[in-house]
């Protein structure tokens, strides 16, 4: 019996109300749709469950990944030898008093900012088509025209590598430009306390309409992909620079750098995880070759 094996007998025998699913194809978790299995996914409802399971695949030894919506995930085709704790959907209770939110991780940005609105909050509208995670979101510093969770973020629940929890001020979290204290996987995000601003519900609404719009306008929603594939170089916007470079359309296998928004490697049909590296590396390669400019992925591999 392996450690995996050895954490899944005992999470059976500890908690039995844990939903666990060995062997679970990470291309159903990730938005680029590629990704072979993960050794065993836990998908737990209560913090209590998630800490609990964390804990004990680090007293095991076994290499644990925890993941949202998988929207700035690329899984290699071989799968994750790892124990995947899984966010979304059912870790993602939602509290709303006066204007302070306070959620788990595995909620939905575009589901958080809705119910923002509902209450007549404003401040969270440029998130609401951000496909990610609060989790993600705030791990990364999410941001989109003109917004970013470091703005409305003011504490965060935090599982420490000793297995402790603790609750961070946000002048901790050393938010900067997609990077948060928590971006080395091993200070893992429970849940977060936003601070709103009370506004109109319906002017609200129509801003994440117009942002909506915007959206589908100028990227390639109507394929699977991760995101923005690179982060912005200082001084550069990486789309430009790519399409400067004239890579739009250039292909790898199923993998294409979008015909819309360069700044997006997509998932064309039939893409693996394999066409897709390949496809970013000829990118970072003639970028470099043309201007001077290493890109950095902003899409993070898991292996």
């Amino acid at each position: 019996m392996n450690q995996i094996q050895m954490l899944q007998q005992q999470l059976e025998q500890r908690m039995p109300e844990l939903e666990l699913r060995p062997g679970e194809p990470m291309s159903r978790h990730t938005t680029f749709r590629v990704g072979g299995p993960a050794a065993l996914m836990a998908c737990p409802r209560e913090t209590e469950e998630l800490v609990e399971a964390v804990k004990l695949a680090r007293e095991l030894e076994v290499p644990t990944v925890v993941v949202g919506n998988g929207s700035n995930l690329l899984v290699d085709d071989q799968g994750v030898n790892a124990f995947v704790v899984k966010t979304v959907p059912q870790y993602s209770k939602c509290q709303i008093q006066g204007s302070e939110v306070t959620a788990q991780s595995g909620i939905l940005l575009s589901q958080l900012a809705t119910r923002a609105a509902e209450a007549g909050l404003t401040g969270l509208e440029f998130a609401h088509g951000i496909p990610g995670s609060l989790g993600g979101g705030v791990t990364m510093n999410a941001g989109a025209y003109g917004g970013e969770m470091v703005q409305v973020v003011t504490k965060v629940g935090v599982l420490l590598p000793s297995g402790e929890v603790e609750e961070w001020e946000a002048q901790r979290c050393q938010f900067r430009y997609r990077h948060s204290a928590f971006s080395d996987g091993k200070h893992l995000v429970l849940w977060a306390k936003l601070r709103l601003q009370p506004g109109q519900p319906d002017a609200i609404r129509e801003t994440m309409r117009d942002l909506a719009a915007k959206r589908r306008e100028k990227q390639p929603l109507e394929y699977p992909s991760a995101g923005s594939t690179f982060k912005r170089p200082e001084g550069h916007f990486a789309a430009a620079l790519i399409d400067q470079c004239g890579l739009k359309g250039l292909r790898v296998g199923g993998a294409m750098v979008s015909e819309k928004h360069a700044g997006f490697v997509v998932n064309a049909g039939g893409a693996t995880c394999s066409d897709v590296l390949r496809l970013m590396d000829q990118i970072r390669e003639r970028v470099f070759q043309a201007t001077g400019v290493e890109l950095e992925p902003e899409v993070k591999y898991v292996k």
